[in-house]
Protein backbone atom coordinates (compact mmCIF):
# COMPACT_ATOMS: atom_id res chain seq x y z
CA UNK A 1 0.00 0.00 0.00
CA UNK A 2 1.18 3.55 -0.71
CA UNK A 3 1.95 6.31 1.75
CA UNK A 4 -0.87 7.37 4.08
CA UNK A 5 -1.37 11.14 4.15
CA UNK A 6 -3.13 12.88 7.01
CA UNK A 7 -5.70 15.48 6.04
CA UNK A 8 -3.73 18.31 7.63
CA UNK A 9 -0.76 17.41 5.38
CA UNK A 10 -2.80 17.76 2.18
CA UNK A 11 -2.70 21.54 2.03
CA UNK A 12 1.11 21.38 1.96
CA UNK A 13 1.14 19.32 -1.23
CA UNK A 14 1.40 21.04 -4.60
CA UNK A 15 -1.92 21.40 -6.40
CA UNK A 16 -0.98 18.94 -9.12
CA UNK A 17 -0.17 16.24 -6.54
CA UNK A 18 -3.49 16.83 -4.78
CA UNK A 19 -5.31 16.47 -8.11
CA UNK A 20 -3.43 13.22 -8.76
CA UNK A 21 -4.58 11.96 -5.35
CA UNK A 22 -8.19 12.87 -6.17
CA UNK A 23 -7.92 11.02 -9.48
CA UNK A 24 -6.43 7.96 -7.73
CA UNK A 25 -9.20 8.01 -5.12
CA UNK A 26 -11.84 8.38 -7.83
CA UNK A 27 -10.35 5.46 -9.78
CA UNK A 28 -10.48 3.29 -6.67
CA UNK A 29 -14.13 4.26 -6.08
CA UNK A 30 -14.98 3.61 -9.72
CA UNK A 31 -13.60 0.08 -9.40
CA UNK A 32 -16.26 -0.60 -6.73
CA UNK A 33 -18.99 1.53 -8.32
CA UNK A 34 -21.44 -1.36 -8.68
CA UNK A 35 -22.17 -1.09 -4.96
CA UNK A 36 -23.03 2.63 -5.06
CA UNK A 37 -26.58 3.94 -5.31
CA UNK A 38 -27.36 5.55 -8.66
CA UNK A 39 -30.28 8.00 -8.52
CA UNK A 40 -32.61 8.16 -11.51
CA UNK A 41 -31.86 11.84 -12.04
CA UNK A 42 -28.17 10.97 -12.55
CA UNK A 43 -29.12 8.46 -15.24
CA UNK A 44 -31.43 11.03 -16.86
CA UNK A 45 -28.66 13.65 -16.92
CA UNK A 46 -26.16 11.18 -18.38
CA UNK A 47 -28.67 10.16 -21.05
CA UNK A 48 -29.21 13.82 -21.94
CA UNK A 49 -25.48 14.49 -22.19
CA UNK A 50 -24.89 11.36 -24.26
CA UNK A 51 -27.67 12.43 -26.64
CA UNK A 52 -26.10 15.90 -26.95
CA UNK A 53 -22.73 14.33 -27.72
CA UNK A 54 -24.25 11.88 -30.23
CA UNK A 55 -25.92 14.78 -32.04
CA UNK A 56 -22.60 16.70 -32.23
CA UNK A 57 -19.52 14.64 -31.30
CA UNK A 58 -17.23 17.60 -31.90
CA UNK A 59 -18.90 19.56 -29.10
CA UNK A 60 -16.85 17.88 -26.38
CA UNK A 61 -13.21 18.17 -25.35
CA UNK A 62 -10.61 15.62 -24.34
CA UNK A 63 -10.02 15.33 -20.57
CA UNK A 64 -6.34 16.26 -21.02
CA UNK A 65 -7.36 19.57 -22.64
CA UNK A 66 -9.92 20.38 -19.95
CA UNK A 67 -7.52 19.41 -17.14
CA UNK A 68 -4.77 21.62 -18.59
CA UNK A 69 -7.17 24.59 -18.85
CA UNK A 70 -8.37 24.09 -15.25
CA UNK A 71 -4.82 23.85 -13.92
CA UNK A 72 -3.76 26.98 -15.84
CA UNK A 73 -6.79 28.84 -14.48
CA UNK A 74 -5.95 27.83 -10.92
CA UNK A 75 -2.34 28.95 -11.31
CA UNK A 76 -3.51 32.45 -12.29
CA UNK A 77 -5.20 32.87 -8.92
Amino acid sequence: MGKIIKTDELSGLPLEERLELVEAIWDSIEADADGLPFPDWHRDELDKRLATHAADPSSGEEWSVVRKRVLEGLQKR
